[in-house]
């Protein structure tokens, strides 16, 4: 059985590599990539851990995900008239219960029972754990102590990349790092989860380079940045849910965040926002880690996955017949965002005459590159920005707010501000939590933050910051977290499921 567990993670991967990134990687054919064939040479190494990589870029951009998951839950978004997408207005009221029992929940299109399912989250944590180990048994000399050191933080970045999803959808989530695990693991506190991903970040995040000389895997592949922006959540969270030693987590946010920015050898910097077609296309200064996608190239992701999909009309989504977006925001919440008569660049690139349209031609400009021809069914060819400077920034300022390091959080947070040209900021105290609070709706618009951020922060309970609140008694049963899918209790006696969506 451990034998053909093994041989199973080895082709899954292998076979991954192959349809991800077969442009760019001469891998070994997959029936050769077992037994003695295989963890022979850098190359066998390199092969693997693009599978990893290709196992995240599924879970996040075959479907909805990061719409579905990470923006319009609990969101100020409407659904255009017309639009038969009635999903929009369920996951923006938080009506779970009732997306489960429409069409949506189980249409082949988006499908979002899907999302309860978490194999593929264990396959690349599972495929991580294997990566980790392996590594130090490769016996071609060429493969060096740095090699080995590098790929083993690659390894550890990617499983808790996916135990930091994980949690954030589920809750409470089994956890594991052995590389073989064939034991049936109950659920561990999500705060335990994450303590324990943080200390084994900490132990090999300097071994990832700051970026790379080939400017084609600049953010596409770990980086330091990256990992440290992947810690700062990973403590955010924490924080959210264990009040204990929010200290404790905020003060280490505060220090991610200095070494991010001023000790990074000159690696990362905010781009001018007249730059905002670059910024998104990816692979600049200011990313951190994305997931790569290039029509030129053929590499799409799904038509769903992005949030331009929501966003969006023709000319810049084509064809010609999506000639209204999906949904549009309410303006009460524009106007919490852009006070009338208030300085921001933001406003001006990223939205156009129609901000405040109803009628479907409203528009999100964040996300406007297109390299397609006339006529093809497609969305911008963005990459997936998963983390980025700007991001890592704001989560910096709002650990110093929780401090009570007023002047630093206000210096911080008027970085951003700056760069949009907005005047800065000069709150204190709860007004300037809340002041950067709306900072990280406004820069982070439509990257999958908005839902996170109302829920680590409990805001998703009071109707003060979230359109769609959760009433406490029911976010204490859950009610903040996706359904867990049946499956997963299978040959597991010890699991629980999510007994709020039952």
């Amino acid at each position: 059985m451990k034998k053909s567990i093994y041989i199973f993670l080895v082709l899954f991967a292998g076979s991954s590599v192959l349809s991800g990134c077969k442009k760019f990687l001469n891998v070994t054919p997959v029936d050769n990539l077992s037994g003695n064939n295989y963890w022979q040479n850098k190359k066998d190494v390199e092969a693997f851990t693009g599978g990893i990589y290709n196992k995240f870029r599924t879970a996040t951009t075959s479907s909805a995900y990061f719409p579905a998951v990470g923006d319009m839950r609990c969101s100020p978004l409407i659904q255009t008239s017309g639009n038969a997408r009635s999903y929009i207005s369920d996951l923006a009221g938080n009506n779970m219960r009732g997306l489960m029992k429409n069409g949506w929940w189980t249409d082949s299109y988006f499908s979002f029972v899907n999302f309860t399912k978490w194999n593929i989250w264990y396959e690349m944590i599972q495929s991580a754990n294997i990566l980790f180990v392996q590594v130090d048994k490769v016996p071609d000399p060429a493969f060096s102590a740095a090699d080995k050191a590098k790929y083993r933080a690659e390894a550890v970045f990617l499983r808790n990349l996916a135990y930091l999803f994980l949690v954030r959808q589920f809750g409470d989530v089994p956890y594991y790092t052995n590389a073989y695990n064939e034991k049936p693991l109950p659920r561990m506190d999500m705060v335990e989860v994450l303590n324990r991903g943080l200390e084994d970040m900490g132990k090999y995040k300097n071994d990832l380079p700051w970026t790379y000389e080939d400017p084609s895997i600049v953010a596409i592949r770990a980086m330091r940045g990256g990992a440290i922006d992947l810690m700062m959540h990973m403590h955010m969270w924490a924080a959210g849910f264990d009040p204990a030693n929010k200290t404790a987590h905020y003060t280490a946010v505060n220090e991610l965040g200095d070494e991010l920015m001023n000790q990074n050898n000159n690696s990362y910097e905010l781009l001018p926002l007249e730059r905002t077609k670059e910024i998104f296309k990816g692979r600049t200064r200011e990313g951190l880690f994305e997931v790569l996608q290039s029509l030129n190239y053929g590499e799409r992701f799904d038509i769903t996955a992005a949030f331009s999909d929501m966003v969006l009309r023709y000319p810049n989504k084509q064809p010609a017949s999506n000639n209204k977006s999906y949904t549009y925001y309410t303006s009460k919440y524009l106007d919490i965002l852009y006070p009338a008569g208030k300085p921001d660049k933001r406003k001006d690139y990223w939205f156009d005459e129609f901000m405040y349209a109803t009628d479907g031609k409203f528009q999100l400009l964040k996300f406007v590159n297109i390299f397609a021809q006339e006529g093809e069914d497609v969305n911008p060819d963005d990459n997936m920005i998963v983390f980025r400077l700007a991001d890592a920034i704001l989560l910096r300022a709002e650990a110093q707010a929780e401090l009570g390091l007023n002047a630093d959080a206000r210096a911080t947070v008027n970085i951003i501000r700056k760069r949009a040209g907005a005047d800065p900021i000069t709150d204190s105290d709860e007004d300037l939590k809340d002041a950067i609070f709306y900072e990280r709706n406004r820069e982070l618009m439509g990257e999958g933050h908005a839902y996170f951020d109302l829920v680590r922060t409990k805001r998703v309970l009071r109707d003060k910051y979230c359109f769609h609140p959760i009433g406490v008694e029911d976010f204490n049963n859950g009610a903040w977290t996706w359904p867990i899918d049946q499956s997963a209790m299978n040959r597991n006696p010890y699991m629980t499921l999510n007994d709020f969506w039952r």
